[in-house]
């Protein structure tokens, strides 16, 4: 009866956790924006200031889309202005390159792959990132062509540190972006193409076959004595 509840225990949190996880980062989110567009525009009713964010971006992209010439001009003389403040400046510089390699960049985290680190013999797994920019490019090696790698920390993909790789040393790993995630977030504990459930399955079973026969085992000591 135990290991049978222990069993319903364990898929119930895989079934849950995900999400109620989820529930709560996008909750967090979505009250951390109204919290901020409230503070600016008074809104009577949950979701408006998630709704008017929304519209806003969707505008601003309609708008640079529609009359790029214009809001070219408008972004360039902003720009202008920004760039005469230092603080702003490195500010603003930053957060725009940041987004802009989030969402324009096609070669950001779109390949998984395995470099010799942090020793010849040991394979650390990595994504592709843009290739080294031409500033970059004249102090590494001028007979080799390198890549930039990004190695995230397990448990904590938040965090980590960019190498750069001949291309000759990088394994390109054919395994999706998403499975390479749970690797590693888990360190290690959810292989790529996995079955979580099927083999807590296979585990729960083998651990009742083993406790079913220590039961006889323990049964037959008895009876002998």
């Amino acid at each position: 009866m135990m290991n049978r509840l222990s069993h319903y225990f364990i898929n119930g949190l895989i079934v849950l956790v995900p999400i109620v996880i989820t529930y709560f980062v996008i909750a967090t989110v979505f009250a951390l924006v109204e919290g901020i567009v409230e503070s600016y525009i008074p809104l009577k009713f949950p979701g408006a200031g998630v709704a008017l964010l929304i519209i806003v971006i969707l505008v601003a992209g309609w708008i640079t889309s529609t009359w790029s010439w214009a809001s070219q001009r408008i972004i360039s003389y902003f720009e202008t202005v920004v760039d005469k403040i230092p603080v702003v400046k490195f500010i603003y510089n930053s957060v725009k390159r940041v987004s802009t390699m989030l969402f324009e960049s096609k070669t950001m985290f779109s390949q998984v792959v395995l470099i010799p680190y942090p020793h010849p013999n040991v394979k650390t797994i990595g994504f592709l990132m843009p290739k080294p920019s031409s500033l970059l490019a004249p102090y590494l090696s001028k007979d080799e062509e390198y890549e930039s790698v990004f190695l995230p920390w397990s448990l904590n993909m938040t965090s980590g540190f960019n190498v750069f790789v001949p291309k000759k040393d990088i394994i390109y790993v054919d395994i999706s972006v998403e499975d390479a995630f749970q690797y590693i977030l888990t360190a290690g504990g959810v292989m790529p193409g996995a079955d979580v459930k099927a083999d807590l399955a296979k585990i729960q079973e083998v651990k009742e076959k083993m406790e079913k026969a220590q039961q006889e085992k323990n049964m037959d000591s008895v009876e002998n004595k």
